[in-house]
């Protein structure tokens, strides 16, 4: 196969939850995004003024058996199997911020360059302190 055949690009990061719409609700306050397609199972928050598909996008799925993970990990406890990080340029006022959004803070910290946070269904995501990043013309998906 050649050309665009074989291409592949990113579309989304998808999270299990039980309740899809209220997760997406969350990160859509938190990032100031949109939600430009939601059903009853399956929702996508996308950066504003872009439609689907035209960057990638986080999306949230509905799975009834889904099972928060522990952070940190422990043993036969159910573990995470990936996070986010959103980078930003003041810390202190994104958690803020975030908690006021929902999410609470994990009560174990291994930085005092990130704050690693909980969303409402139980998925750690971390904020971190990258103003440098933030602010290059290069980081586009605010």
């Amino acid at each position: 196969m050649t050309g665009d055949g074989r291409k592949i690009k990113m579309y989304a990061f998808t999270l299990d939850c039980k309740d899809p719409n209220e997760l997406a609700e969350f990160y859509a306050a938190l990032l100031e995004w949109e939600i430009p397609f939601r059903d009853e199972d399956y929702v996508c928050v996308g950066a504003p003024g872009t439609n689907q598909g035209a960057y990638p996008c986080i999306t949230f799925q509905r799975n009834p058996e889904y099972e928060p993970p522990v952070w940190p990990q422990k043993p036969q406890a159910q573990q995470q199997m990936a996070h986010l990080d959103f980078a930003v340029k003041d810390l202190n006022q994104s958690v803020q911020y975030a908690l006021q959004c929902g999410a609470t803070i994990a009560q174990e910290q291994f930085s005092e360059d990130w704050k690693v946070l909980i969303d409402p269904a139980g998925h750690p995501f971390c904020l971190c302190q990258m103003k440098s990043v933030f602010e290059s013309p290069h980081f586009t998906l605010l």
